[in-house]
């Protein structure tokens, strides 16, 4: 059980901006022992199917690094494939991050958001989330800056927590000890105006009640303000 945080408390939270000297835009985002990598690149081309159609499109890579857990992880490249947990955390960041998009306004472009994983210690995916907004953020006002967009395509703010119940309560922001011993946790987005984009929600040992899913809701909804505001207020 945790000792240094309240049941409702964030982990610490720090951004560096730029952290990637080649990429378009990036971030280094920590929460807590859980530091993720995020960078931007921008390509002037889309997806064959979406030729022609008069808007871009945004795609997510999540990968972590061998020794980013206790134990040394192959990595997924040498064995030839992606996991089925890489596939369904990138795929959660690249949804989230189109939901926030007019994709029209981005005349043709391709956004490929790379989020990897430097330190895990629970909450990777939503760290990641949290980053690649701060880092699309700061491409598309680079895109803007340059004239390479005449509209700015973001429609609000993107920001994802973690939650848990452990001995039957909620705590918010789980750290991989916490995590282990949930008896059920979940993964919320949403935008800055409050509104749900995702939730991923799983009975690791039980059934979760409708009481254990709203106090794990409410903790994390309360906590998006906190996370949006240290979001929208890192300069590069």
């Amino acid at each position: 059980m945790r000792s240094n945080r309240k049941y409702n408390e964030l982990r610490n939270i720090k951004v560096e901006v730029d952290f990637m000297k080649n990429a378009f835009s990036s971030c280094l985002i920590e929460f807590g022992n859980t530091k993720v990598v995020c960078s931007v690149t921008v390509e002037e081309k889309v997806p064959r199917w979406l030729k022609g159609k008069g808007q871009g499109w945004l795609t997510a890579e999540y990968s972590m690094l061998p020794t980013a857990t206790n134990s040394r992880n192959e990595r997924e490249a040498i064995k030839g494939k992606l996991s089925g947990r890489t596939q369904e955390i990138q795929r959660l960041i690249g949804r989230s991050l189109r939901n926030c998009l007019n994709l029209s306004f981005l005349s043709d472009k391709l956004i490929k958001i790379d989020c990897d994983v430097l330190s895990a210690d629970g909450g990777t995916r939503t760290t990641s989330i949290n980053g690649s907004w701060i880092a699309l953020n700061f491409a598309i006002k680079k895109l803007l800056d340059k004239k390479l967009l005449l509209n700015n395509p973001i429609k609000y703010g993107v920001s994802a927590i973690s939650c848990g119940i452990i001995s039957g309560k909620p705590f918010l922001d789980l750290d991989y000890d916490e995590d282990s011993s949930a008896e059920a946790d979940a993964n919320f987005v949403f935008d800055s105006l409050g509104n749900i984009i995702e939730i991923q929600c799983t009975g690791e040992k039980n059934v979760i009640s409708e009481k254990n899913f709203t106090s794990m809701y409410n903790l994390a909804k309360r906590s998006i303000n906190d996370i949006y505001t240290i979001q929208s207020n890192i300069k590069e």
